[in-house]
């Protein structure tokens, strides 16, 4: 005989006020700056609905949501990770330098990447003046900053006394350094590289080859899915496995991206941008 279901009033729920109070008491500057970032989307939204201006292929409001998105979880997942530190070492000088640059360097490049949707110009690849070459080079700069943060924080993670699970410990660790290495190694020749021109894949406007977004894209992301994946596998060998497939994959991205694709330092503007 099956079991009974349980009735939907007693499956398990996530607490949006529990998990709030739980991100500020780990690093309240860090969670208030992720969830205004989150809030954000929503008049991007609307935006994205009633202005039909497009740059290339895509709405001039799409790119802004994609950056609300992709910095506000950034900020938000560093702040869940602080936690794992002693209480007295959250309040140091190391957390708030890790806390500040994110601020400091996302609210620039939100700005300007918002600031230039609503005048209708690309803020990625826009070399039509040498203003707009030093702000998207400043740009540049503060997303290399905000990665260096990552292994920042891994090594005070790793010095600080061994508490909680081991082996999430061990990936949020790793998932940090890789979080640099690829994020940092992918954006860096990525900032210098137009991605192809012309709709590519669905929503994210990928290419398969000449593109170096997608391991932008993984190398971004190991902050969250290695320590989700020691979460779900719960053995260091499969752990270990996960993250040599994730470093493989990075380089096949890696490898596609730079094939077919042309380096230059200052590519010549064609208004596509995105």
């Amino acid at each position: 005989m099956p079991a009974p279901s349980l009735p939907l009033s007693a499956a398990p729920a996530f607490d949006l006020r529990a998990g709030w109070r739980e991100l500020h008491a780990r690093e309240p500057r860090l969670a208030a700056f992720g969830v205004a970032m989150l809030l954000a989307m929503v008049p991007a939204l609307l935006a994205l609905w009633l202005d039909d201006r497009r740059i290339g292929s895509a709405s001039v409001w799409l790119k802004p949501l994609k950056f609300y998105a992709s910095v506000g979880l950034f900020a938000l997942t560093t702040a869940w990770f602080v936690g794992l530190l002693p209480a007295a070492r959250r309040r140091g000088r190391a957390v708030a330098l890790v806390a500040w640059t994110i601020i400091g360097a996302g609210s620039y490049e939100i700005g300007y990447i918002t600031l230039q949707a609503v005048l209708g110009e690309a803020s990625h690849y826009n070399f039509s003046t040498p203003l707009h070459v030093a702000l998207y080079n400043l740009m540049g700069a503060g997303a290399l900053a905000m990665t260096a943060t990552q292994p920042l924080l891994a090594w005070l993670i790793a010095r600080a006394p061994a508490s909680g699970d081991a082996l999430v410990r061990r990936a949020v660790v790793a998932g940090l350094v890789m979080t640099f290495v690829m994020g940092a190694g992918a954006g860096g020749l990525l900032g210098g590289m137009q991605p192809p021109a012309g709709a590519g894949l669905p929503l994210v406007g990928w290419h398969w080859g000449g593109d170096l977004r997608p391991a932008h894209f993984i190398g971004m992301h190991a902050q969250q899915l290695v320590p989700l994946a020691a979460l779900l596998l719960r053995r260091r060998r499969a752990l270990d496995a996960f993250i040599a497939g994730y470093a493989l994959l990075w380089l096949l991205a890696m490898a596609l991206g730079l094939h077919g694709g042309s380096m230059s330092p200052l590519p010549p503007y064609d208004g596509m941008g995105r």
